[in-house]
């Protein structure tokens, strides 16, 4: 299956350096790429212009700041593939991931999205999490409504029946959508790790070499007010990574149900009936 995935920046020079280089230093990996810098004013563009691999069709160099969902929209709408998915340049990817998850979504058509974990390998439970891994003939995948917006797959089709997603959503809320109507979500199992370079135990992370502002300035939860300083960013990491491990899958435990379901199958009549009671919540 042909598979495009959209790399967007946005400034964090330093990120891009070793998360682009850790996307394409596998040569067997087979897709297509379009790097979208959003107006960046720390040189990235000019480091981004060196860069040379014949997987990368396209590089666009925005003068301002359209936002991930806007441009990720544009790139996944006018694509052929038959898969979307996209990196963010503050995480390295684990080589290989692509072709693990491009054959997990080739064996199931009732999979909507699936990801790579953005955590460390050492804060995974078994124990807690082994209610929601679930076997869908070949393949195992920790489902949860959404995922993070990196190192992913979804399919195409999928993403035009649901879509587009809304620049309020983020990618989190356009899963859950997915999610309600039946498509099964979640992290491939055995997992698949991808390193989050923003998160506070990685070596890699800003707040080494800067204050807490600048390090987290670029990132809308801290645009939007959510964390401010580290112990408020702590706290929502431990939260996220509890959810992940002890809540549901279950999608109508985080939304709304009959209302947004009924709203949902009227803009997608597309999406095959069946699918709305598929892995029976």
């Amino acid at each position: 299956m042909k598979i495009h995935l959209a790399f967007l920046t946005y400034n964090r020079l330093e990120y891009t350096k070793l998360a682009l280089p850790a996307l394409l230093a596998d040569p067997a990996e087979e897709f297509v790429l379009t790097i979208w810098d959003n107006g960046s004013t720390d040189g990235t563009p000019d480091y981004l212009k060196t860069i040379c691999d014949r997987r990368i069709v396209e590089m666009v160099f925005s003068e301002k700041n359209l936002g991930q969902a806007c441009v990720t929209d544009k790139i996944w709408s006018e694509t052929d593939a038959e898969l979307v998915g996209k990196v963010d340049n503050d995480c390295l990817v684990t080589a290989g991931w692509t072709r693990i998850l491009a054959k997990a979504h080739e064996d199931l058509p009732q999979l909507g999205v699936v990801g790579c974990w953005h955590f460390f390998p050492d804060e995974f439970d078994y124990e807690r999490a082994k209610h929601k891994i679930q076997t869908f003939g070949n393949h195992q995948i920790f489902r949860h409504p959404w995922v993070d917006g990196s190192a992913l797959l979804v399919k195409r089709k999928v993403y035009l029946q649901c879509g587009p997603c809304r620049e309020k959503d983020y990618l989190s809320k356009f899963w859950g959508r997915l999610a309600l109507v039946g498509y099964v979500n979640g992290f491939y199992y055995p997992l698949v790790y991808q390193e989050h370079m923003d998160d506070v135990r990685s070596e890699q992370n800003r707040l080494k070499k800067m204050s807490f502002e600048e390090a987290y300035k670029y990132i809308p939860v801290y645009q939007s007010g959510q964390i401010r300083d580290l112990q408020t960013y702590n706290q929502r990491r431990r939260k996220i990574l509890d959810n992940l491990l002890d809540g549901s899958f279950d999608p109508r435990v985080y939304y709304g149900w009959r209302a947004r379901c009924r709203r949902l199958l009227a803009r997608t009549q597309d999406i095959p009936k069946k699918l709305v009671s598929i892995g029976t919540y």
